[in-house]
């Protein structure tokens, strides 16, 4: 369990459309003038719980750094408002914009999006009609589809994008997901977006130090798009999946670089 005064962390509820939203917010260390300010958006699914730790040491870290952030559960998710099952994906939009206007409320400087798989995408698509100075996605998913097939059942998936109508045993790892949220996810490719402000790619490697086919294709498309790109490969564990909760220091150390004293 975080020690909430060490840390100086603020957990509280945001009150949003259909219910409240937890977050916490780590304010920029007393002694640093703020830099900015940064939204943390998580994974899908249990993946979240698996990464709080991480997402916990690098809010942390760039609170050190001199930056106010704020890690929001979206709707259904965590200890927010509703079950997983009512998520909607233009719902966790409107959450992230919303936990932007209240640290821009905040007056800390420009606003960051830092998303983390699946919250990588969702980092892209708010970032398109907000202020935003820059995205850091870690481990970013490419593919909302094939990054739905990893979760769903083989021929379960094709059943559930096929049908219009919400069923209760649609599930993803034990939680239910609507038709229309697995929809949305299926429709979604980074290759879609173009991001107009700076991008940070942080993603693992494999031994050799290369980045997976898919990712190295992608990232050749933005660069030739005209996308202000900067990759930083990583060896580092999969902390987001497996039955342990893994601190990944090659990835904290990867991003604090970016983040020069």
């Amino acid at each position: 369990m975080m020690d909430v005064s060490a840390t100086g962390v603020q957990p509280f509820f945001l009150p949003a459309q259909g219910g409240q939203r937890y977050c916490l917010y780590h304010p920029p260390a007393p002694a640093r003038r703020p830099r900015g300010a940064i939204v943390y958006l998580h994974p899908f699914a249990e993946e979240l719980n698996k990464s709080r730790r991480m997402a916990a040491l690098q809010a942390r870290a760039f609170a050190a750094a001199g930056y106010g952030v704020l890690q929001i559960d979206l709707h259904g998710c965590g200890d927010s408002s509703g079950d997983f099952a009512d998520a909607r994906w233009p719902q966790w939009r409107s959450d992230a914009a919303q936990a932007c206007d209240w640290l821009r409320a905040r007056e800390l400087g420009p606003i960051s999006l830092w998303g983390l798989r699946l919250g990588a995408l969702l980092a892209l698509d708010a970032s398109a009609g907000n202020d935003v100075e820059a995205l850091f996605l870690w481990q970013p998913i490419i593919s909302g589809r094939q990054h739905l097939r990893q979760f769903l059942r083989t021929g379960h998936a094709a059943r559930m994008l096929a049908d219009s109508a919400p069923d209760a045993d649609d599930e993803v790892a034990g939680y239910r997901v609507a038709p229309e949220l697995a929809h949305a996810i299926d429709a979604l490719d980074a290759g879609h977006f173009r991001p107009g402000c700076p991008v940070h790619w942080f993603e693992r490697t494999a031994a050799d130090g290369e980045l997976p086919p898919a990712s190295a294709r992608h990232l050749t498309a933005w660069h030739a798009a005209g996308v202000t790109l900067q990759v930083h490969p990583v060896r580092s564990a999969a902390f987001w999946a497996g039955t342990d909760i893994v601190d990944c220091p090659a990835l904290l150390a990867a991003t604090a670089a970016v983040f020069p004293p």
